[in-house]
């Protein structure tokens, strides 16, 4: 079978894979590799030399330098700013959607998100708006910043490299910026006119206990003597019921005390606040002998009952001796007066005590139990796991209290419930090992950051090694990857960021994807496959000028961008593009250019790119609500980057 053919199996099964979507992408592009090394492919030797190439060490930089501007508080001063545009949602769209766009062309684009995204969720929730108007245009922003410079988006990073591995010199840092920038500003353009209104609304869905619709999870179990609770511990507990149910708080002499950080026995009297529904509650009620506390209205009617009661009593006792006690009316009137008031207080006392309980039914009472709200991200290690097999309690410290997806609660037990990318979770645990955990996770949490403005002179040290970097790249003195790298090697040296949070802002998936699939793409040009694809091209569109097989390029890779990783589609259309400027005796600069700008370019799915799917589950949106504003903004983005590319370079 011939190599080219061979070639075509493998990429077909691997496109298959990405689509599909069952094995993480990484996982999949390594199996691409090395089944086309025991194909005869790639020579064995030269199977890993795709994990040294510049355009992979430059991702991975890139991505160091990112986390630097967070931890050194670069963007927090500018969120701290977004927060400030008022209640308009034209201001808030263009706060919000022109910021990302601007830090997205200097940083990972993902990473950019993912420091706006709680800044999106916390306006929607002061102004008591839908998340939804506001997240999908931050998520299609973030995409368009990235076509702008260099190092904004992988495949330009790609792109930059494979022409200088065919020329023999790559496309400079702002190569990019005359058709990036116009493809971002004009989509930024018919987001904030056109776009957002064609953005399904999912009205309600900002805060936690809407989300989540708590309240009507929330009881309170008492442990009674004989209950099988008594003298165990919430592990335990966990264990005899063989149940993931969580307890938010345990309530013990008045004081409550947060559920993920209670380690005592469980006693006669104690009060546990969970989240059960109906079966749950079953079970609580079989396994543990937990029992239902009295709840507000109970109370009240008891408590009513009692004083009308003693109110009776009192009436008939004063009518009994009313006759004999004539000459003591003045006495009778300050005892009455006297009664009157305690009753009074009494009411008061009811009244207050009403209040309090409808307060608490309304919703969770967040205070002291250190809920915190968290998007599951495509590269999650809990994606395809449930609570039981990663051992969140046990391992991380976080209770699982529940599960949203696509804008609503899973109503499923919650040892059932297989994570997704895009999941939102609502967990418990301790504040000073929040941080940590999710992250270690793979999650981004969406509760309101705390904005500071870090310590000036690490803000200033930051933004200095990134400028020098820029300026040798931009003067010719050091490629992109040493200048890049030679940057976050300061930036690390300099305590800019510590170094474990530099090895942990290394996207491990994205750099397995592109080590892997660089010898794989290479192997589809050495094997004459990339030049078949050109030629078909080349027969079908022989009587029309090159510019309109230039725009089917642009198209193609635009597809394929939607439905697998942008840096794939550009590492599999690069020789594409190049044998087709060569089958036309054209430039190769256009048709490169036009890979680049298209791959970044996945506004139809919420898979095509992470920046997507994180918003899906804040945002409450479905798969198919991509297209309404992505398919427009597609037509904007081919409308105004051909002209573009043609004009900056030309045929």
């Amino acid at each position: 079978m011939a190599d080219s053919t061979l070639v075509f199996i493998v990429l077909g099964l691997t496109l298959v894979a990405f689509v599909w979507g069952y094995f993480r992408y990484d996982l999949v592009a390594l199996a691409a590799l090395l089944g086309s090394v025991m194909l005869g492919l790639v020579p064995g030797e030269e199977a890993f030399l795709g994990f040294g190439h510049p355009a992979v060490i430059t991702v991975a930089a890139v991505l160091v330098l990112s986390r630097g501007f967070e931890r050194s508080g670069v963007v927090d001063v500018i969120a701290e700013q977004v927060l400030k545009v008022g209640d308009r949602l034209f201001l808030q769209l263009a706060a919000l959607t022109g910021t990302v766009v601007v830090l997205s062309g200097f940083m990972n684009n993902v990473g950019a998100l993912a420091l706006l995204l709680p800044v999106a969720m916390r306006l929607a929730r002061e102004h008591d708006a839908s998340p939804s108007l506001l997240l999908m245009p931050l998520a299609f922003g973030s995409l368009l910043g990235g076509l702008t410079t260099l190092i904004g988006t992988p495949p330009n990073i790609i792109i930059a490299s494979y022409r200088g591995s065919v020329t023999g010199e790559n496309f400079g840092m702002f190569s990019f910026t005359p058709v990036g920038a116009a493809v971002a500003l004009a989509g930024l353009t018919f987001i904030l006119l056109i776009g957002w209104r064609l953005v399904p609304q999912r009205a309600g869905k900002a805060s936690t206990e809407a989300m989540f619709d708590t309240a009507n999870y929330l009881v309170e179990l008492r442990v009674g003597e004989q209950s099988k609770a008594n003298g165990l511990t919430l592990r335990e507990l966990q264990r005899e019921l063989e149940e993931t149910i969580p307890v938010l708080a345990v309530v013990r002499d008045d004081k409550r005390r947060a559920g993920h950080a209670f380690f005592g026995t469980l006693q006669e009297g104690d009060i546990l606040l969970m989240e059960a529904g109906p079966e749950e509650m079953k079970l609580l009620e079989e396994k543990a002998g937990l029992s239902l506390g009295k709840d507000a209205e109970d109370e009240e009617k008891e408590a009513e009952g009692k004083a009308a009661k003693e109110k009776d009593t009192e009436e008939q006792r004063k009518a009994g001796k009313g006759k004999a006690e004539k000459g003591r009316a003045d006495e009778s009137d300050r005892e009455s007066s006297q009664q009157e008031a305690l009753e009074e207080r009494e009411r008061d006392r009811k009244e207050a005590r009403r209040k309090e309980k409808q307060e608490e039914k309304s919703g969770v009472d967040t205070a002291g139990l250190q809920l915190v709200e968290a998007v599951v991200r495509n590269d999650s290690m809990m994606v395809n796991h449930t609570v039981t097999q990663l051992r969140l309690h046990n391992q991380f410290g976080l209770h699982l209290v529940a599960v949203a997806r696509d804008g609503g609660r899973l109503k499923q037990r919650l040892r059932e419930i297989r994570f997704r990318p895009g999941d939102v979770l609502l967990l418990q645990g301790g504040e000073s090992e929040l941080a940590e955990s999710l992250a270690t996770l793979g999650c981004l949490p969406l509760a309101s950051r705390n904005l500071t403005l870090g310590q000036p002179r690490m803000l200033l040290a930051s933004i200095g090694i990134f400028a020098a970097a820029i300026v040798a790249i931009l003067l010719g003195l050091l490629p992109a990857a040493v200048a890049l790298s030679s940057a976050a090697l300061v930036s690390l040296l300099v305590g800019v960021l510590p170094l474990r949070e530099g090895y942990r802002a290394i996207d491990g998936p994205v750099i397995v994807l592109l080590g892997a699939m660089i010898p794989v793409g290479q192997a589809l040009e050495t094997s004459g496959g990339a030049a078949m694809i050109a030629e078909a091209m080349l027969v079908w569109g022989v009587q029309w000028p090159a510019v309109v097989t230039l725009i089917g390029l642009f198209v193609l890779t635009m597809m394929l961008s939607d439905v697998i990783n942008n840096a794939a589609a550009a590492v599999l259309m690069a020789p594409i593009a190049v044998s087709l400027a060569n089958g036309f005796d054209a430039s190769i600069d256009p048709f490169l250019m036009a890979v680049a700008v298209s791959a970044s370019c996945a506004f139809l799915t919420p898979i095509g790119h992470q920046s997507n799917t994180l918003v899906m589950g804040p945002g409450g949106y479905r798969f198919g609500d991509y297209w309404r504003m992505g398919l427009p903004l597609e037509v904007v983005v081919v409308a105004v980057a051909i002209p573009m590319i043609l004009l900056v370079w030309p045929l």
